[in-house]
């Protein structure tokens, strides 16, 4: 007993370090960002920052610059995980079928998920071009006189933002359900053909049931990279048409770094965060009911 409690003891020494650490640069900046989105921080304006009290908060819901960015973000990430979540299904199935070069797929699936966000981006403002574009190139193929500008219209340029993010991050998403899927007994399914079960009535009865509370896991922390996502929107659109493509997360790098108000940044970064922990509670508390 004394040994074990010993060699607890060594673990905790060992490991403290690296708790401090990590509970520095992890709370530290939480708290700092409270405490500034109570204050005037506006560059611009000098460095004699005064404090506001919630004026930044109060802010929040008169600017029509942000609440655009809120309702894209909200489609955003409503659309791009209905998709993931069926899509990523379809294709994880589809993976774990049973035939020649499998392997070699399920690797080279994983090619658009490896390749950086901004990479990819910026190759998506290319393909999407109105003159010499991939995509305007294949339609054209079919219909000569062709001709349309995806990004320049606030609807389209919206959907190429959520396909460029669903081609991106579906591979992956994809790739974690084939995970569960592989721990599935295939005697399971045996015994349900057996009993006269066809593939519909398996997969809602056998399939879905067993891999449910990993895809609710991972829509918990897919969820967040959705609402935290900056890069397609820097490197595709830069938020344009106006303000339609704009992201919560890129406004707050607007703010921050554009329009130096580091104070009005911290406000909404709050806000963003405050509406992340409820959304992530709600879903752990949807997981807990799998156990």
């Amino acid at each position: 007993m004394e040994k074990k409690r010993k060699k607890l003891w060594v673990a905790w020494i060992l490991v403290f370090p690296v708790l401090l650490v990590r509970g520095f640069t992890t709370i530290y900046p939480i708290i700092m960002t409270f405490i500034n989105s109570t204050y005037d921080m506006s560059l611009l304006k000098g460095a004699d920052f005064q404090f506001i009290g919630f004026s930044n908060y109060v802010r929040i819901f008169s600017d029509p610059k942000l609440v655009t960015s809120i309702q894209f973000t909200a489609i955003f990430t409503i659309v791009s995980m209905a998709f993931h979540l069926v899509l990523g299904i379809i294709l994880a199935l589809m993976l774990n079928m049973k035939f020649k070069g499998k392997k070699f797929l399920r690797t080279i699936v994983l090619i658009p998920w490896a390749m950086p966000m901004v990479v990819a981006g910026l190759a998506a403002r290319w393909a999407f071009n109105d003159t010499y574009g991939l995509i305007n190139d294949l339609i054209r193929r079919f219909n000569e006189s062709f001709h349309y500008d995806w990004l320049v219209q606030s609807g389209t340029a919206r959907g190429a933002v959520i396909a460029v993010d669903l081609w991106k991050d579906l591979p992956f998403f994809a790739i974690l359900v084939l995970a569960a899927l592989q721990f599935i007994s295939g005697d399971i399914y045996e015994a349900a053909k057996i009993d006269g079960a066809g593939p519909v009535r398996a997969f809602f009865s056998i399939t879905l049931p067993n891999i449910m509370k990993t895809v609710l896991s991972l829509s918990v922390f897919f969820t967040m990279w959705r609402l935290t996502s900056f890069d397609v929107v820097y490197a595709m659109t830069s938020g344009g048409p106006g303000d339609s493509t704009t992201l919560v997360a890129y406004r707050i790098m607007q703010e921050a770094f554009t329009n130096l108000n580091l104070g009005y940044a911290s406000a909404i970064a709050v806000c963003l965060f405050l509406v992340m922990a409820v959304l992530s509670t709600l879903q752990l508390k949807a997981i807990q009911k799998f156990d």
